[in-house]
């Protein structure tokens, strides 16, 4: 992307680009109904997402346009001098993954299919990992209070 249509900060890039997507999801770039490359400024640990967006009402029993059914994939900016280390990243362990992920959706059932679902990868200290469905995990999951379930005691 050219420096006067990059809507980032000279600070700020993405770590893939278009070709990087389509090149490891091949045949299943079909599957993908809108690619994102976000433009906020601090996503965290957040360096890709991927969401299932299903076939639900979103107006009151009137339906959703098919073309909307599909997968949403979300490139976060990170830090340009990171760019490249991430990328690398990226490239070798989520997006193959990715490309599972929705070749699995293939198989899936009905049920899962019409339930929107989510996929996010964090890149912490070069260690990249995933989460599913960040927003539908109960208050005391491991992975939402960092770690182990927390018990809350009522003391007199």
């Amino acid at each position: 992307m050219s420096a006067r249509n990059r809507r980032l900060p000279r600070d700020r890039a993405w770590p893939l680009t278009t070709t990087d997507v389509s090149a490891h999801l091949g045949p299943l770039m079909s599957r993908i109904t809108e690619l994102r490359f976000l433009t906020g400024l601090d996503s965290g640990t957040i360096v890709l997402g991927a969401a299932w967006v299903a076939p639900l009402s979103r107006n009151h029993g009137r339906g959703m346009h098919p073309d909307s059914v599909g997968f949403r994939v979300d490139v976060h900016p990170v830090a340009a001098g990171e760019r490249a280390a991430v990328r690398d990243v990226l490239r070798a362990q989520a997006l193959p993954r990715l490309h599972e992920w929705i070749a699995e959706e293939s198989a899936a059932t009905e049920t899962w299919r019409l339930t929107p679902h989510e996929r996010l990868w964090h890149l912490t200290d070069g260690r990249l990992t995933h989460e599913d469905d960040p927003d539908r995990r109960s208050p005391a999951s491991p992975a939402r209070t960092g770690g182990a379930a927390r018990l809350r005691r009522d003391t007199p």
